[in-house]
This record gives structure tokens, C-alpha cells and sequence, in this order.
């Protein structure tokens, strides 16, 4: 049976290519979305265009960066608007060249993409704990299997929050708190466009977040795509490592 439909859905990183097309899925008469976005002006621009479609919506602006900031913020939100669905989907990216990756860069990758995600996790345990039910969607990536050269600090974020989506999975188990952990592939993205190298199976936004949205409202554990590219890096993380680097830098990605 699938769980039904949450009443109250907040989402991390909500201004991004993937944030706002789950926020025009969540969209509809009834239905609250409490979003999250560093960028003010769009995200009021997002706010009035999902409640041109009949949600209520409150917009929160916050630097994930500063996490517990964050936290405080989605602790007062957890209170007044008791979610039922949260997505922690913010992220950024570095790219790599032939010295690496600036300090400055992995330091703002970890911040937002690994600790605000831990950090939202952490603010809204307690409250789905005191309900007994929730539903918790963290977005990775198919880099998780193999980091790519290219992107060496996200693809470490993405596979940490990977391990960590799974641990919850275990540790939540029996508390009625559903997690599901989310390994899109190449999604139409100013991120996606920064990365250099071949990008199959690109897909748009609007038609990953259909894809997610299916998933959590059938509760998956696991909701990863497109099927080829998540077997492709699957194999990645299983092959020989000398071939699988091989694979790689066949595909483009190299510093």
C-alpha cells in the first residue's frame, strides 16, 4: 500500500533546477510547501508561482552554510507547520582542474551539500519522533558510486550522504520515520553545465522531479535513475579500478 499523500512538504535548496521542479509537483489547492533558498528574489518568485497553483506557501531565506541557523529555522517551521515530508535537496558543486580544487570551494561543497543536509536531518528528527511519523528524502547522486575526477569534493559529499541515507534507513526503523535516499543522474542544471565531460541520459528538471515525486509517494527506499546510467556507475565501483579509471577518462572526465 502506498503511504499516503503528505499534507506538508518542505524542501532544502528549493530555488535550484531540481528544488523547483518538486515544488511545482507539490503544488495544488491544500497543500503547504515550506521552502528553503539562499537566493531571495527567487525564491519569492517560486512562492508566488506555487501559489498561483492554489498552495500555501512560506518561504524561508537562509544560508545553509550556516547550519545552525538552519537548524533554528527549521526547528520554529517544524512547530508551526508540522511537515510530513521533508527533502533535503540543496547542493552546489566544484569543479576541479589541473591544481585541484580551491580550499575555499570543498569547504562551501562539504558545508552545504553534506552538514546542512545533516543539520536539516538533525532539526527534524525530534518533531517526527514526537508525531511517530515522517518521511525523510535525502537527494545524492549516481557520483556516489564512483567519484568522478572532475568533481572530487562533491562526489565524496554525495557519497557520504549515501551511507548516511542507508544508516538512517536502519536507525529509524520501527519509529514509523520513512527515509528515502535519492541518486539522480545528469539533470539540466547550471551545476550540470559547469562539469565538463560527457553527459548521458540528460534529462530535465521537470522530469526527474516526476521521477522522485513517484518514488516518495510510494515510499522507496531508493529511488535512483535512469536505469543505465545508475547501472553503468554501479559497475564503475566494481570493476578493476584501473579499468574503471580507464572508463572515465574515455567519457571526458579529467582535470
Amino acid at each position: 500500500m502506498n503511504p499516503a499523500a503528505p499534507r506538508g512538504v518542505l524542501i532544502t535548496g528549493a530555488t535550484g533546477a531540481i528544488g523547483s521542479a518538486l515544488a511545482d509537483q507539490y503544488a495544488a489547492p491544500g497543500q503547504t510547501l515550506i521552502l528553503f533558498g539562499r537566493d531571495q528574489q527567487r525564491l519569492e518568485q517560486l512562492a508566488d508561482h506555487c501559489r498561483s497553483r492554489g498552495a500555501r506557501v512560506v518561504s524561508v531565506s537562509v544560508d545553509l552554510r550556516e547550519c545552525r541557523l538552519l537548524m533554528d529555522r527549521l526547528r520554529e517551521v517544524c512547530a508551526a507547520e508540522r511537515p510530513e515530508l521533508v527533502i533535503a535537496n540543496a547542493g552546489v558543486s566544484s569543479t576541479a582542474d589541473c591544481n585541484g580544487e580551491t580550499w575555499e570551494a570543498i569547504e562551501q561543497v562539504v558545508q552545504v551539500n553534506l552538514l546542512a543536509t545533516m543539520a536539516t536531518v538533525q532539526a527534524v528528527l525530534p518533531y517526527m519522533r514526537q508525531q511517530g511519523r515522517g518521511q525523510i528524502a535525502l537527494v545524492s547522486s549516481l557520483a556516489a558510486w564512483y567519484g568522478l575526477p572532475v568533481t572530487p569534493s562533491y562526489s565524496a559529499c554525495k557519497a557520504a550522504i549515501k551511507n548516511y541515507a542507508e544508516a538512517l534507513q536502519g536507525s529509524l526503523a520501527g519509529q514509523g520515520i520513512r527515509v528515502s535516499l535519492i541518486l539522480p543522474g545528469f539533470v539540466e542544471s547550471a551545476m550540470s553545465r559547469s562539469v565538463p565531460g560527457s553527459k548521458p541520459f540528460l534529462m530535465t528538471a521537470d522530469r526527474a522531479a516526476k521521477i522522485i515525486k513517484h518514488g516518495l509517494d510510494r515510499g522507496r527506499r531508493r529511488i535512483s535513475f535512469p536505469f543505465p546510467l545508475t547501472f553503468g556507475c554501479w559497475l564503475l565501483a566494481v570493476l578493476p579500478p584501473a579499468l574503471s579509471g580507464w572508463l572515465v577518462r574515455r567519457f571526458g572526465y579529467h582535470a
